[in-house]
């Protein structure tokens, strides 16, 4: 047999592992394929085939390991069990950028289905490594990495932290000023991930300068970047009043108020979101929202979407509102009780109707100017419909009893009262009562008094 012959079986073989990984990752992209696959055996051999010493056969593999772990957790959880972390770990380190590239991918598709997954990840050391791809000259391996640091993180403050000591903060800043939009948006996903569990790991992304870098980027056409960038500022600001300051410093007002105008519905919400953050903490942050026309934009997004884009704005006007009777009246002055109403009486979902319910009592709680504002906007009626309906959820009913005891309690605009007292179950006609008696009996006695002394005269 010639040498020609003996490296043509080679070829053959290497032609028949090509084309045996390349339909396994083709069949991988339809879930009606999938489990014919895990049942035929494919993980053991997928990761033979990872250390092929065939580059594009190595990628492949990973390509193909890593749309079967994204599929579902079951998937996720053979990977780890079938040794296939290590491996990739390992590699991520010494191969190239294009198998550094799907063998991030395994793991963001591993670590993305539960916490258990995502500590299997940490343990096999990966952190090191996905941090070092963060620094690679290439956008696409940053990205890769990016996406798996945000999908351990996302999970809990413990693997957050992990990913935190891992120095991974002050490279995903860089990542968010590098001038590709894929990655800016990946690197201000995670950073709004490792933010959200807790005020310390909020600092730590203040403390690694990324507030100022994101608040820059608010101008910016991309909206899926906005939104992305939205987010973490409202994770950072949720936390403590000295986070949302720092917020605030880096001078995010009037600018945020022109994403509530944006066409995308994710903006708009995660713009509300932000707003609702600083503002429920202080009087003095809510008054600096009011200053800044926030309340009157609020309003009129709310005015312009429907649903769950809806929720943060209406929950923001209720935090305002709760502060004090001035911000309160701010809130009726700029016309936010009518808008209230309509989501109360329009709005199908009964999560939505309870939020609009509970701010319309943080309204109408403060003086009888206040509850009068509510009451001619014929809400009262309405919420007592919602708290006697059997179709509300716990959670309405009891929103709405609160949001009506609060009003009524303050209210003396007698009207609005009257309808009351022929449809009001006892525990809420009591205070309808009350209100009436304090109407009533001074008057009463004026005139009993002044009739009084005009008997006494004639006498």
């Amino acid at each position: 047999m010639s040498q020609r012959q003996v490296l043509q079986v080679f070829e053959q073989y290497q032609k028949a592992r090509t084309h045996f990984v390349q339909m396994v990752a083709e069949l991988a992209t339809r879930p009606q394929n999938i489990e014919t696959l895990q049942n035929a055996g494919v993980m053991s051999l997928l990761r033979t085939l990872l250390l092929d010493v065939v580059p594009t056969i190595q990628q492949t593999a990973a390509l193909a390991l890593g749309r079967l772990a994204n599929y579902n957790d079951d998937l996720a959880e053979a990977v780890v069990k079938c040794d296939i972390l290590p491996q990739l770990v390992y590699s991520l380190a010494e191969q190239n950028r294009f198998y550094k590239k799907a063998a991030a991918f395994v793991l963001r598709a591993v670590g993305k289905h539960s916490p258990q997954l995502a500590q299997a990840i940490v343990d096999c050391g990966a952190l090191d490594t996905l941090v070092i791809c963060l620094e690679d000259f290439d956008p696409g391996v940053k990205e890769a990495a990016a996406w798996a640091l945000r999908y351990i993180a996302r999970h809990n403050a413990e693997l957050s932290q992990a990913v935190v000591d891992a120095g991974a903060v002050p490279l995903l800043v860089f990542c968010i000023q590098e001038p590709e939009i894929a990655l800016k948006r990946i690197a201000a996903s995670a950073l709004s991930d490792i933010a959200k569990h807790s005020p310390e790991l909020a600092q730590t992304v203040v403390d690694a300068g990324a507030v100022a870098y994101l608040a820059q980027m608010l101008l910016n056409p991309d909206a899926k970047l906005k939104h992305q960038i939205l987010s973490a500022l409202s994770q950072v600001s949720k936390h403590s009043v000295d986070l949302a300051e720092m917020v605030v410093e880096a001078e995010i007002f009037p600018v945020v108020l022109t994403c509530l105008k944006d066409k995308d519905e994710y903006v708009k919400k995660n713009a509300s979101t932000l707003i609702r953050e600083i503002a429920k903490h202080t009087p003095e942050l809510s008054q600096l929202v009011v200053n800044t026309g926030g309340v009157a934009a609020v309003i009129d997004c709310i005015g312009s979407c429907k649903g769950n884009t809806r929720l943060p704005g209406i929950m923001m006007l209720g935090y305002v509102a709760a502060h004090s009777e001035n911000l309160a009246m701010a809130v009726i002055i700029s016309k936010g009780v009518p808008q209230l109403s309509v989501c109360l009486s329009e709005e199908p979902e009964d999560h939505i109707k309870a939020a609009a319910a509970w701010a319309l009592g943080q309204i109408g709680r403060h003086t009888p100017e206040h509850a009068r504002a509510v009451a001619v906007t014929n809400t009262l009626p309405v919420l007592l419909s919602l708290y006697m309906s059997t179709e509300s959820s716990e959670d309405l009913q009891v929103k709405s009893k609160k949001a009506i005891k609060s009003i009524l309690q303050k209210c003396t605009y007698l009207p609005a009262l009257e309808p009351f007292l022929y449809d009001a179950p006892p525990n809420i006609l009591k205070h309808v009562v009350g209100q009436f008696s304090k109407v009533l009996f001074p008057w009463i006695f004026r005139y009993t008094s002044a009739e009084g002394g005009q008997l006494s005269t004639t006498e």
